[in-house]
């Protein structure tokens, strides 16, 4: 949000960027390269948001476009997830994902034209949607936040298999009542950061709780809703 990429942030953007050109087949422009050869290595570089989007292809212009944005936090993208993936499946389809980028950019403020709107729909699809089914799913729709603030990153290295995930559900849900709550969800939360020191921070541990109580209906956090973050999916 200050206009500049430096440091960590940078040399993050950079790693994404190798990854994405790289699943897609696609080799970095000469351009690209010397960017790449100029920032890459060293932790010290800046480099202004304008001077970037001249580098970078539409695609990675547009994840760009999206950074800069200043979601307020991962909580806003996860309340606007929740409101798409109304039937809980984990995924939204090409019609809902429309919709989903027009309110994420009115919840920073930014309004868009129908037919750049459309572009971006399109555009995202080509970039995460592996497998061609015209769905994304939660985890990839996220790469569109900050680094620093993409929770979800974090409790990718923490995903339990489904029997683990149940049993920590059941074991959670204190009461039986099906659903989590917001301090049965902190006790959770607790034990998971002592268990997980090198992938989450306690001190963490309220932003982690508010944008996966985003997911939450009504204060109730159902099974499937906290599968999203915590269970691994299995093929």
């Amino acid at each position: 949000g200050n206009g500049y990429m430096d440091g960590k942030e940078l040399q993050n953007f950079i790693q994404e960027l190798q990854q994405a050109r790289k699943k897609a087949g696609l080799d970095l422009t000469p351009e690209m390269k010397a960017f790449v050869g100029q920032y890459g290595k060293t932790t010290d570089g800046k480099i202004g948001i304008v001077e970037l989007a001249q580098i970078l292809p539409t695609e990675e212009n547009f994840l760009l476009f999206f950074r800069c944005q200043q979601l307020k936090s991962s909580e806003d993208f996860m309340q606007t997830w929740r409101k798409y993936d109304s039937d809980h499946s984990g995924f939204i389809d090409s019609e809902e994902l429309k919709s989903f980028l027009k309110d994420l950019l009115q919840k920073a403020n930014k309004q868009i034209e129908d037919s750049k709107l459309t572009e971006y729909t399109e555009i995202m699809l080509r970039m995460f949607d592996a497998n061609n089914d015209g769905k994304l799913e939660l985890t990839e729709l996220a790469r569109l936040l900050p680094v620093q603030e993409n929770f979800l990153i974090k409790f990718q290295g923490v995903k339990m298999c489904a029997k683990e995930f149940n049993k920590a559900f059941e074991m959670y849900d204190q009461d039986g009542n099906g659903y989590i709550d917001e301090n049965e969800l902190d006790a959770l939360l607790k034990d998971l950061c002592e268990k997980n020191k090198k992938e989450l921070d306690i001190n963490n541990l309220a932003t982690y709780k508010k944008s996966i109580m985003a997911l939450s209906d009504g204060g109730k956090l159902y099974r499937a809703e906290l599968a999203l973050i915590l269970c691994a999916e299995e093929n």
